[in-house]
């Protein structure tokens, strides 16, 4: 979980989230497919929507695909972390995210400077490979 990379169900999470910030309102968990299929639909305010205080979890994050909106192109939730690690600096909002993919898989779907602020804004929790799946 980013709070660091890993992948594991949704009940896990949640159930590991109220011990990570016991004290913060509940987050909304969100798959990142979703947010680009709500982009392709709606556009840009999907980026502004989900890049403000309120509070989330981005699931499966770097394996979306990219967004595509009246034929521009965009890295809709790179987009998005740029504007939540705004929030995480000036105003402490945390964000949480869940992945499988590791620190240069990150970098290869989002770019350095994305990648760069993720090291800043999430703490990791990682299991061993040979763990057991978390989602059963």
């Amino acid at each position: 979980m980013l709070t660091g990379p890993v992948g594991c169900g949704k009940t896990s999470r949640m159930r590991l989230l109220k011990f990570l910030e016991p004290y913060q309102k509940p987050y909304s968990v969100i798959p990142s497919r979703n947010i680009v299929f709500g982009f392709n639909h709606i556009g840009f305010k999907v980026i502004e929507d989900y890049g403000n205080g309120h509070y989330f979890c981005f699931d499966d994050l770097g394996v979306e695909p990219t967004g595509r909106h009246y034929g521009k192109d965009c890295n809709v939730m790179g987009e998005i972390l740029i504007s939540r690690y705004e929030l995480f600096v000036n105003r402490q909002i945390k964000t949480h995210c869940t992945t499988n993919l590791n620190a240069k898989e990150l970098e290869e779907s989002y770019d350095k400077r994305v990648r760069s602020r993720i090291r800043q804004m999430f703490n990791l929790v990682a299991f061993e490979k040979d763990s057991k799946d978390k989602r059963k």
